[in-house]
């Protein structure tokens, strides 16, 4: 080595910590919503996901991105996907520990937080595997509509063995995808044009193409096809029971900005078969809880992507030094991670919190979390893009390159968040939806902001504006869409003032409420230097 190449003031890779252990606030927010029995199995995974090998399979599997397979050697139809052998290692090891559906196969007080503690870990160092992971979690509600298919699915879904073929109709395992939207219609999914009809033997054949349809090398899915009284769900499997494939033909998948890892596809039905799920007619209701835990999972994957910029961030503002003293103790640098971690804890702290909803099946539970759900899924995924940028940018030059350095992945990834299960006017429409349909969700939405009143004047001061806003739709529905936004907007920044008021550390929520409510910067990093920015970052 030439003196030219010795390598200096570089920060080491942020590898081989645990990410549990290592992460103060989801720790904190386990034992406070009931999860802290699963310390152990999330103190081993928090160790796994932070090992270099599994980093490098998480760069690996965005490297070597899925790959199309429609035909054989010989000319036969497939419709395979093919996945570079990291992506199976690591949605192996998730599924190992319980990160789709541990909460519904082992239901106890906290299973919802452990779950989405353990989902946050391994969404936090490769988010692409999360998307089948959570649909898998989230197709529970739905399956138990229905007796018969709920034996038939349930077992093969709470399993934690994962195969990554389709087998020949005796798999003793299943991942669930989902396929909803066509090109006409988007998130209207009433507008839909994909067909159903009924057979003797109680099936349907459903002819129709699909715009998108997420991890196509799932075993089953649910999907939306028209029958005569309406829009309908149909569990549609890749291979039927007696062994053969059914009609599932991939036309591509997807060449998207981000989540590169994860196969995102168009595929057509012609006389595929599939199983009624739920009444004709009643395709939205039967999905919707579905839907609503896979929001739960954007709001989680974000907060867990908002960890990954802020660690690897401070990782690097303590490991190197610039104009005389390391980064992280130059009071402009300072400001930017403490202000990049009170966004992360704020994200953190209202994801547990919502899963923690679920673990209650109180009316009152499941009247806030029906609309706190959406408005956090709304602000906190919406956080995410810039949040990612910011923290890039404390890298320099090294954090906008691919090689080995992962927040240009992240930079990428977080706006799926905010894209999936509903984009950002989806979202604040289904808000006001959600409030002048289901009166008890705004009023157990407002009893999580009164239990926190009465400490901090800006924050009784922001409550009281929201409150007007909350009033303002009510007394004009026809107005109101005009606000939706805006109130959400509020909504959120409320709920997780209260959550942090509630539950999180004193310096931590002064932080908030100073740069979110009381004098919000326009950029990160403009903090009151009066605040206790050391400690915060030290929780980074």
């Amino acid at each position: 080595m030439t003196a030219t190449h010795e390598v200096f003031n570089q920060a080491p890779p942020r590898v081989d910590v645990n990410e549990y252990t290592e992460h103060v606030a989801l720790v904190e927010a386990v034992q406070t919503f009931g999860g802290g029995w699963a310390t152990d199995a999330l103190t081993e995974a928090g160790q796994l996901v932070g090992r270099a090998d599994f980093q490098h399979d998480a760069e690996l599997a965005n490297t070597h991105t899925p790959v199309l397979r429609t035909h054989d050697r010989w000319g036969n139809r497939i419709d395979d996907v093919e996945f570079h052998p990291a992506y199976h290692r690591i949605i192996g090891d998730a599924i190992a520990r319980g990160a789709h559906t541990s909460c519904w196969s082992d239901p106890r007080d906290g299973a919802h937080v452990a779950r989405a503690a353990m989902f946050m870990q391994f969404g936090q160092i490769e988010p692409g595997h999360a998307c089948p992971v959570s649909m898998t979690h989230a197709v529970v509600p739905s399956l138990q509509v229905d007796p018969v298919l709920a034996d038939q699915w349930l077992p093969r879904v709470y399993s934690r063995e994962y195969r990554h073929d389709l087998g020949d109709g005796d798999k003793p395992s299943a991942i669930f995808g989902m396929a909803m939207t066509e090109k006409q219609g988007g998130s209207d999914v009433r507008a839909n044009t994909t067909r159903a009809v009924a057979q003797s033997d109680g099936t349907y054949l459903l002819t129709g193409h699909k715009w998108f349809c997420s991890a196509p090398q799932s075993d089953a899915f649910l999907v939306l096809a028209n029958t005569e009284p309406g829009v309908t769900c149909f569990l549609v499997p890749r291979v039927l029971p007696d062994g053969s494939r059914n009609v599932f033909a991939i036309q591509r998948l997807k060449d998207k900005l981000g989540n590169k890892s994860n196969a995102s596809s168009e595929i057509e039905f012609n006389g595929t078969v599939g199983w009624r799920l739920g009444e004709e007619g009643a395709g939205v209701r039967t999905i919707i809880e579905m839907v609503n835990q896979t929001r739960l999972d954007c709001i989680l994957g974000s907060a867990a992507g908002m960890r990954q910029a802020v660690a690897e961030a401070a990782w690097h503002a303590r490991g190197r030094s610039a104009f005389g003293a390391t980064l992280i103790d130059q009071p402009a640098m300072t400001a930017v991670i403490a202000d990049l971690q009170v966004e992360a804890e704020a994200a953190v702290w209202t994801a547990m919190r919502l899963a923690a909803a679920y673990d209650d099946d109180a009316d009152e539970s499941a009247a806030f979390r029906r609309l706190a759900t959406a408005v956090g899924k709304y602000w906190v995924c919406k956080r995410g893009p810039d949040h990612a940028y910011e923290a890039l940018e404390c890298l320099g030059g090294n954090g906008y390159t691919e090689n080995g350095f992962p927040l240009a992945r992240r930079y990428r990834e977080q706006p799926v968040l905010a894209v999936w299960e509903g984009s950002g006017n989806v979202i604040a429409l289904d808000v006001l939806r959600a409030m002048m349909r289901d009166p008890l969700s705004v009023e157990a939405v407002d009893a999580e902001f009164e239990r926190s009143l009465g400490r901090y004047r800006d924050y009784d001061l922001h409550v009281e504006r929201t409150r007007k806003l909350i009033a303002a739709a009510a007394a004009d529905p026809a107005g109101a869409p005009a606000l939706a936004r805006r109130l959400t907007e509020s909504m959120a920044l409320a709920l997780q003032g209260a959550v942090l008021i509630e539950n999180a550390p004193e310096n931590i929520t002064e932080a908030f409420l100073a740069g979110r409510i009381a004098d919000p910067g326009h950029m990160y990093g403009v903090l009151d230097s009066k605040l206790d920015l050391t400690g915060i970052v030290g929780r980074a």
